[in-house]
């Protein structure tokens, strides 16, 4: 039988995928990077990590019967201490090293293949929750202006050129200008500072729109939005949100579309 190590980060999607990962029949090896850890799955038994001893816990997945691994949750890439590294990680310094210079996306495809030589095959969460994914079209009773649709073309003219340099997965236009750009903080941050910033001389309105960086591997690093992403949209004073149909997944969908309707803002996947 095939045993699933989850690697969990911070929110809400690794209890999700950890429920249906359960269902499935054994339950999942979790796992957590120190400093990453979620709260939703603070529990015994989770096996926690750091990149400065990762042939061990590579080792740990092995010895434990994992022969399949999926990333859930918020990280960013920490800061290494070399007083702790092991001698086996030690070896593979050079190229974890490397791969953290080229960015996130280069660090993150050196961690499937490293998983790769261990005999682990990496999945996407959307493997385990497909219904995560939503289909083109409009969710929720809302829906966009005239004006919304050109900025939402803007915007992920935007992400485009962003992915391409590695630096983030989120914008925010209104009447064709952009208002901000997604980086290292993440959506949560930015959408913070543009609520702090209203009301000024910033353009009404606007868009939060969000895709996967065009090259990444989608196995790992999916965007993910939830409840409390309508409700940051909202509070930074925007009309409506935009995701890249089969590139974003929604974390309870159904909890989102109800929350952007109360609050009148329009949600809509991108074909």
């Amino acid at each position: 039988m095939t045993r699933t190590a989850l690697i969990a980060g911070r929110g809400d999607l690794p209890e999700r995928v950890a429920a249906r990962l359960s269902l499935e029949g054994a339950p999942p090896v979790l796992a957590e990077l120190e400093g990453f850890e979620s709260l939703s799955l603070a529990r015994d038994g989770v096996v926690r990590f750091r990149l400065e001893r990762l042939v061990p816990f590579l080792d740990r997945l092995v010895d434990l019967g994992v022969t399949r691994a999926v990333f859930a949750g918020g990280v960013h890439r920490p800061r290494l201490d070399p007083a702790l590294l092991d001698p086996a990680t030690m070896q593979l310094l050079p190229r974890i090293m490397a791969a953290m210079g080229q960015g996130d996306d280069g660090a993150l495809r050196e961690v499937i293949a490293l998983m790769d030589e261990w005999g682990i095959e990496v999945v996407g969460v959307q493997d385990i929750c497909p219904e995560l994914l939503p289909d083109p079209g409009q969710l929720g009773t809302q829906a966009p202006t005239a004006q919304d649709i050109s900025d939402i073309a803007r915007g992920f003219g935007i992400l485009q050129a962003m992915g391409a340099a590695d630096v983030g997965q989120g914008c925010v236009v209104a009447r064709g200008q952009c208002l901000a750009m997604e980086a290292l903080p993440g959506t949560d941050a930015m959408l913070a500072h543009l609520a702090h910033l209203r009301p000024g001389a910033l353009p009404e309105g606007g868009v939060f729109c969000k895709a996967p960086k065009p090259e990444q591997d989608r196995r790992i690093d999916l965007p993910a939005l939830g409840v409390a992403t309508v409700e940051a949209a909202h509070s930074a004073g925007l009309r409506g949100i935009a995701v890249a149909a089969g590139g974003v997944l929604l974390i309870d969908r159904e909890a989102m579309i109800a929350r952007a309707d109360e609050l009148g803002l329009f949600l809509l996947a991108e074909p």
